[in-house]
């Protein structure tokens, strides 16, 4: 497939899994074949290598400049980076993994994380202003906006957490109403050859909708939000599938089109694809249309308007100019007779200070370019009238990691008054890159913005500012926060305090446990309560055995501990407490259920026997459901758990829970098998999600197989059968979606949301598009054929000898919580787990629809390809 960049036509050439795409040379972005061997032995400055890739979304990408002269890029899922240059040096200069943007500055060899998640990056878009922006493959949005230093929301179950343990919070896609997915690049036009109505939409590619949606670009707060207006391009040649688009030097919109019947991976992979179709669209306006372009290589003129490249109506243009600076090969300004360097300076920071809007903001970029911007004349640029000249002094001088006191006292003064939230936005993000001594009193004067408490960034962006210091220059952050002025400001009291008690409680050394005493006991008394909830949030799934005396009395000035955290730090009056509360008829079910809970997430001695006493219908049902997944941990001594579950199991209104934990332990496991064997158990009622949950474990397969009898494998021929028979069956006649709506809950309800209801063991099919049977029932029919990121089926051995599965629904520096088949949660100690590995299956069963009437499938496919909630029948 072949698609255009800039000037160059950009080819994927292949060789095993890797390619080589080059973008503006002389930079090269290369991917290795799966074994990560070199495709090509070439002399790039950049060198990214990718593995375990899966699709585009996975691979290092977007390789462009930015203003600032850094090179920047993007990337997915499952990449590795290395920044090398070979022949020079030995290792990498650094390597990362994971979703977000990235950049490298050649000159100084830095390669720094810009921003870390987003939707498995793929694209990167800067606007007029500099701004970062990338497209996203989930629905509800069209993308993210980045912003430095910032952490945004990515595929946690899949790819893992976020690269800080503390960083509590993360910035979401920028709001849209609800769409179907998925928008994963667009461009900002600012080409000036379309009709003005484009000028700084985004034009943004829908490869499964096979069209090009026109959207607005709103403010919101800081950041944006966007709103469809219409389709750039549309088509009723379902062949048509957009998966890039740029926006060429002249102005027109240039547009990827994969021409495939579907994009998916199983089609794919199973060779439904013809690689011979890729082709390149051109957008441009109707009539003939000249782009004005500037010459800057003639005589020089007197006229700053004939030489200064923002005058250009088109964006490439004008960036094209900062590269030539960046190259080291201006063809402007004129010098008249002065060293280049000198009459760049004076020349651009002329143009900056007597000039507004673009004008204004380019010219501080190529200044910048010319000669960085230097303590000396950062005052003028920090109190220029255009907020955006002030945001990049702002950065500029941020990516110096070094600046003067004085300098340091001026972005100080300017936290305090700056108007513009964008700006304030920036400086919090500066704030993070420098020392503690010069960034808490940038912190302080922002904080004081209590109009900011509600923004988008601009609160987690303090938080992280302060965190980024909590360690190396712990006293300074302690003492920052023992001002009882600030306890008094909102954005302390509704996103700074909770988050600094719980990190210290989370890395949970005994000094980090006292410098918790000292926060509480600086925090107004009607703080106290909310920040001791945060400390005890910071154990879940964690016990804690001892306690300094400091922190145990600042407990007590607090409230108190509750009765969940004094069974995790180990009371021995804490059992006897649980026992009176769950008892007591009057208190609420959910809390009993929480407390029994913590019982399962905790060892606790005695409460094995005083769990199964709770499997009794003298109990509310959610009890002993909570009791029976508690008893997971408990093993060994006189306790018998498998022998009380499988009574449990046979006379409870809900035995799934039961037979899940059962299935959790070999010898449990064993126990169950032989009583469906004995007929004790009946075989149908063991739900097929568990059975499958037996399989997984290697030592079982073959007693499963007994019972149950073997695994059913769907072969391509199957498959193909299956959905040509309930293809048929939809063509043949139309379905109720009310009635639809019964079968979708008996059927899918238990793992899957529609429309706000329902599960949360697969994914949410709202934004999915639900009018394209053929991928639908594909999902159905072959589930396992092609699983969706994030809902894969793990299975972990832990030390104790449990087999859980599940997928991982979050991960914690310590624990990880894996969501089981009956939609429960187990929290897992990393140190706990033996073995962690990929069932290879779908969480989902095969033949659903197996069981289903024609009239029942059309019902249910009715509801499914509803646009919206159902008023429901009276």
């Amino acid at each position: 497939k072949t698609f255009v960049e800039g000037l160059n036509i950009v080819t994927a050439v292949e060789h095993g899994a890797g390619g080589v795409w080059v973008l503006n040379p002389p930079y090269l972005l290369f991917f290795p074949d799966k074994n990560g061997d070199d495709v090509v032995d070439a002399d790039p400055v950049v060198h990214l290598a990718g593995f375990g890739l899966e699709d585009t979304h996975s691979v290092a990408n977007s390789l462009r400049w930015g203003p600032d002269g850094w090179l920047y890029g993007a990337h997915g899922s499952t990449v590795t980076a290395n920044i090398v240059r070979p022949g020079i040096d030995e290792k990498p200069i650094a390597r990362m993994m994971g979703q977000g943007i990235w950049r490298y500055h050649p000159e100084s060899r830095r390669f720094e994380v810009f921003a870390e998640g987003g939707g498995n990056a793929f694209g990167l878009e800067m606007d007029d202003q500099g701004r970062i922006f990338s497209g996203h493959n989930g629905g509800n949005t069209r993308g993210f906006h980045y912003v430095q230093g910032g952490y945004l929301q990515k595929g946690f179950e899949k790819h893992g957490p976020l690269s800080n343990p503390y960083a509590f919070g993360y910035f979401k896609q920028m709001a849209h109403p609800d769409v179907e997915r998925f928008t994963h690049t667009f461009v900002i036009y600012g080409g000036g050859a379309l009709p003005e109505r484009y000028d700084g939409q985004l034009l943004g590619i829908e490869p499964m909708q096979g069209r090009v949606v026109l959207s607005e670009m709103m403010r919101d707060r800081s950041s944006f939000k966007t709103r469809d207006v219409g389709y750039a391009v549309t088509t009723s040649d379902k062949y048509f599938k957009p998966v890039d688009i740029k926006v060429g030097p002249d102005g027109w919109v240039y547009i990827a089109d994969w021409y495939d019947r579907q994009v998916t991976h199983t089609r794919n992979y199973e060779g439904n694809i013809d690689k011979s179709n890729g082709r390149v669209w051109r957008l441009k306006a109707t009539g003939n249309h000249e782009l004005t372009r500037i010459n800057t290589n003639g005589k020089p003129s007197k006229s700053p308007s004939a030489i200064i490249p923002n005058e250009s109506s088109n964006r490439w243009v004008r960036q094209d100019h900062l590269r030539q600076i960046i190259a080291g090969k201006p063809s402007w300004p004129p010098t008249y007779g002065e060293e280049p360097k000198s009459a760049a300076k004076k020349y651009f920071e002329k143009q900056c200070l007597e000039s507004a809007g673009q004008r204004a903001l380019e010219s501080l970029w190529a200044l910048n370019l010319s000669e960085p911007i230097s303590n000396a004349n950062a005052a003028e640029f920090l109190r220029h009238k255009e907020p955006q000249v002030r945001l990049w002094t702002v950065r500029l001088l941020g990516d110096r990691k070094e600046i003067s006191q004085g300098t340091a006292e001026l972005l100080r003064e300017l936290a305090e008054k700056e108007a513009e939230v964008e700006v304030r936005s920036q400086l919090a993000s500066t704030a993070k890159r420098l020392p503690a001594a010069q960034a808490l009193p940038i912190v302080r004067n922002l904080l004081t913005h209590s109009e900011d408490k509600d923004d988008i960034h601009v609160p987690l962006l303090l938080w992280w500012a302060i965190e980024s210091k909590a360690e190396s220059d712990r006293e300074m952050v302690v003492a920052f926060l023992k001002e009882t002025k600030v306890w008094e400001l909102p954005m302390v009291r509704e996103t700074i305090g909770e988050r600094i008690v719980k990190r210290y409680a989370m890395a949970g050394t005994q000094t980090d446990l006292k410098t918790c005493a000292e926060l509480l006991n600086a925090a107004p008394e009607s703080l106290r309560k909310k920040l001791l909830s945060a400390f005890e949030e910071a154990f879940k799934g964690r016990s804690l055995a001892r306690i300094p005396v400091e922190l145990e009395q600042a407990i007590a000035r607090s409230g108190g501990e509750s009765l969940a955290f004094a069974v995790r730090r180990g009371d021995k009056d804490a059992l006897e407490k649980v026992r009176e509360f769950v008892k007591e008829p009057k208190n609420p079910v959910a809390k009993k259920v929480e407390l029994v809970e913590v019982l399962g997430e905790v060892k606790t001695e005695g409460a094995g026997a005083y769990l199964m006493n709770l499997l009794s219908p003298e109990f509310p049902l959610e009890v002993q459901e909570a009791a029976a997944g508690a008893l997971q941990i408990y093993d060994g001594g006189f306790l018998y758990v498998p022998e009380r579950l499988l009574a449990y199991a046979k006379e409870a209104k809900s035995p799934v829970r039961a037979y899940n934990v059962l299935a959790s332990r070999t010898a449990w496991a064993e126990k169950l098998l032989e009583a469906v064997k004995r007929g004790d158990l009946a075989a149908r009622s063991v739900p097929v999600e568990i059975v499958e949950k037996l399989r997984a474990d290697e030592k079982l397969v073959a007693q499963v197989d007994e019972v149950f009898g073997p695994r059913r494998e769907l072969d391509k021929a199957s498959v193909d059968a299956k959905l040509a028979k309930f293809a048929g069956v939809l063509k043949t006649g139309s379905g109720d979606p009310f009635v639809g709506y019964e079968n979708y809950n008996m059927a899918c309800a238990s793992c899957h949301k529609l429309f706000g209801e329902g599960g949360e063991i697969g994914p949410d099919l709202t934004s999915y598009r639900r009018d394209d049977l053929d991928n639908m029932l594909m999902h159905i029919v072959n589930p396992s054929g092609e699983i969706r990121e994030g809902f894969e089926n793990v299975v972990i051995e832990t030390k104790d000898g449990r087999n859980l599965s599940g997928f991982l629904a979050e991960r914690y520096e310590e624990t990880l919580v894996l969501r089981g088949l009956d939609g429960e949660s187990t929290v897992v100690k990393k140190d706990d787990i033996v073995r962690a590995r990929a069932a290879g299956a779908s969480l989902m069963p095969e033949g659903l629809l197996d069981g289903f009437e024609e009239q029942q499938v059309r019902d249910l496919f009715a509801y499914l390809r509803s646009t919206q909630p159902l008023v429901k029948k009276r």
